[in-house]
């Protein structure tokens, strides 16, 4: 069965239950833009550092202040360093990754063998929780310590593991005394699809109507 076809010569359609799941990633990376980047920091059992980049990532709610990330499974669905540390530990640290930090993003993105401390590997700098083992990156803008919330279970391949904020850290001049948070101070990257990624940096304001 052919899962797309075009409407009146200019739609193109695609059937998401005929697609392969390497094609429904493409459409869907490709077409949910710009998505935020989590850079996790977890610790081990025995105290070891991990960071991974996460571009499935949003924050889901305010009360209870819940965000949520997509871990994937390695292709023996045995879990990766971070859906392992946090399945043993319980908690997890959010770094938003700036204009600034995203080479050293890409560098923690590599597939090292379970134990090597990433943040060493691309330069940047542990700091320890305060609620949570896991640690923060202090050149982050901003960071959420998280303990685990609820894990779901997607099949075998993903999990989405909620994370209920417990802790914020935020750099100076970040956010003023009405916690407005300076978009500038932040510079977040976003992902695209592919390689792609953006800025936040050309903005415009948008009221919301009032009936």
């Amino acid at each position: 069965m052919d899962a797309s076809h075009t409407v009146a010569g200019e739609r193109k359609q695609f059937d998401f239950t005929a697609l392969t799941a390497r094609e429904r990633y493409k459409l869907m990376i490709g077409t949910i833009i710009p998505r935020p980047i989590a850079l996790v920091t977890t610790v081990d059992e025995h105290g070891r550092i991990n960071a991974a980049p996460f571009s499935f990532f949003n924050c889901l709610s305010a009360d209870p202040p819940i965000l949520a990330i997509g871990v994937e499974n390695n292709a023996d669905m045995s879990f990766k360093d971070t859906g392992h540390n946090i399945r043993m530990t319980e908690v997890f640290t959010v770094n938003i990754v700036s204009f600034a930090i995203a080479e050293a993003m890409h560098v923690c993105g590599a597939k090292y063998p379970r134990g090597v401390d990433e943040l060493n590997e691309a330069g940047l700098t542990a700091a320890a929780g305060i609620k949570v083992a896991s640690p923060y990156i202090v050149e982050a803008p901003a960071a959420f310590e998280c303990r685990r919330h609820v894990t779901l279970e997607l099949g075998k391949s993903r999990q989405i593991i909620l994370g209920e904020i417990v802790y914020a850290h935020y750099g100076e001049g970040i956010v003023d005394e009405n916690l407005h948070v300076d978009p500038a101070g932040v510079d977040a990257i976003a992902r695209l699809g592919g390689d792609t990624c953006s800025t936040i940096r050309d903005r415009f304001e948008m009221l919301t109507p009032k009936l």
